[in-house]
């Protein structure tokens, strides 16, 4: 048993870091031309002006964010000490989404509250995490957002499960793709009780439509669409078609060739140009591969073996194959990771991990480098340097995916091997 005095060291740390890191931003601005803060909060920030002046959020160019981002920095319009409001609050987050996972892992894994904290300081020790979030990245308030949702439903609070999909799902379109996951997970094995059907009906096409649709998928399903469609016509009543427009629609033709890890920053570059007679355009149908694996494959295999795991895969693919890929798009799947990585391949064959963790820092560091010789020296590296380069760590991303989806879907098969070597 962990003593209390360990879980507030750990805590402790992770806050100081995060103490540390903000107040260094602050200098590193004052002093530096090149600024810690990222520049999309200052895109928050303006936005949030605007409201504060009875505006809408989305007369600041670049906006494509829910409105309640912007509310929620409305102190950053107050006055210059607290333009740095924003960077608080999401580094906050960061710490409570650290609780969350701790209380997540002791809650639904049975796991020791040692071995707990030491996966749980993967997110809150974590620099990137720590750096995203004081650089004034949202990720830390999604966080919460996430790992709440993966508590509420292993704790089978259903309606409470709904409501934070629905929200998360309007803070940031990504977490949808969970709904399937959590949908095939709560089939009427795991959440016990009386079958729907009589027995002798269960094989019928009724009965098995009447046992899929049962009181809790339905219970998930309309409290998650209430919320989801509550926010959105509030959201539509105050600001109209450029809500829908830049929250939404934009995503599906966003082309977005800056700063950009995928595979398809390259391509995406030669469609910003002014289109020819193409019909068929490369940022419309990205999302094919992208949403088969994260919405339909990976949850159908994996969602039933390991719910906290199969969410990290999908949340894996969707980032990896995304047409658009920053670094603040890895902590999507980041928050997952203490919930998979003491039973991966990357931690049973220490070879394997550390070539892993090596090759993905190595891919980011190509890429950088020949970013910056664009963006910074002015040089063209698009081909064969960037393009290349992206390739590289794109396939390095595919390796990683296809390693998590083979661990877990032989979850049951080890879980027999280790009861078999505690019997013998």
């Amino acid at each position: 048993m962990l003593h209390p005095p360990k879980i507030r060291l750990t805590f402790l740390a992770a806050v100081l870091l995060r103490i540390v890191l903000f107040f260094y931003g602050l200098w590193q601005d004052a002093v530096s031309p090149l600024k810690y803060t990222d520049i999309d909060y200052f895109v928050f920030t303006d936005a949030a002006r605007f409201v504060s002046r009875g505006l809408s959020p989305y007369d600041r160019d670049t906006y494509r964010y829910t409105p309640l981002l912007a509310w929620l920095l409305l102190p950053t319009a107050w006055s210059s000490p607290w333009f740095s409001w924003g960077k608080a609050v999401f580094a906050t987050g960061d710490i409570i989404t650290g609780w969350l996972i701790l209380l997540v892992l002791r809650s639904s894994s049975n796991m020791t509250e040692e071995r707990a904290l030491k996966l749980a300081s993967i997110w809150l020790l974590n620099p990137m995490v720590a750096t995203i979030s004081t650089r004034g990245s949202s990720e830390g308030v999604l966080g919460v957002m996430v790992i709440a949702l993966l508590w509420a439903v292993t704790q089978m609070r259903i309606k409470l499960a709904g409501v934070l999909l629905g929200l998360a799902v309007h803070f940031k379109i990504y977490p949808f793709i969970y709904a399937i996951s959590i949908v095939w997970w709560l089939d009427q094995d795991r959440i016990g009780g009386p079958s729907p059907v009589p027995a002798d009906a269960e094989k019928t096409v009724s009965g098995v439509i009447f046992r899929f649709f049962n009181s809790t998928r339905l219970t998930l399903g309309i409290t998650s669409l209430s919320t989801f469609a509550v926010l959105n016509l509030v959201m539509f009543s105050i600001y109209g078609r450029p809500f829908i427009q830049h929250t939404y629609l934009h995503h599906v033709t966003r082309i977005d060739h800056r700063h950009n890890f995928s595979p398809y920053n390259s391509l995406l570059y030669l469609s910003s140009s002014p289109p020819g007679d193409s019909v068929l355009r490369l940022e419309s149908i990205a999302f094919v591969p992208q949403l088969f694996l994260s919405a339909v494959a990976i949850p159908l295999v994996l969602a039933k073996k390991d719910l906290a795991s199969a969410l990290l895969a999908q949340t894996f693919a969707f980032v990896t194959f995304n047409k658009v890929c920053t670094s603040q798009y890895f902590l999507w799947y980041m928050v997952l990771l203490p919930f998979y990585i003491s039973k991966s391949s990357f931690i049973a064959r220490s070879t394997t991990g550390i070539c892993a963790g090596l090759l993905w820092i190595l891919g980011q560091a190509w890429w950088l480098q020949q970013g910056y010789r664009l963006e910074f020296l002015g040089e063209s590296t698009f081909f064969p340097g960037l393009w290349v380069s992206g390739i590289f760590f794109f396939l390095i991303n595919v390796w990683i995916l296809g390693t998590i989806v083979t661990d877990v879907s032989q979850t049951e098969q080890r879980a027999v091997l280790d009861m078999r070597k505690k019997v013998h």
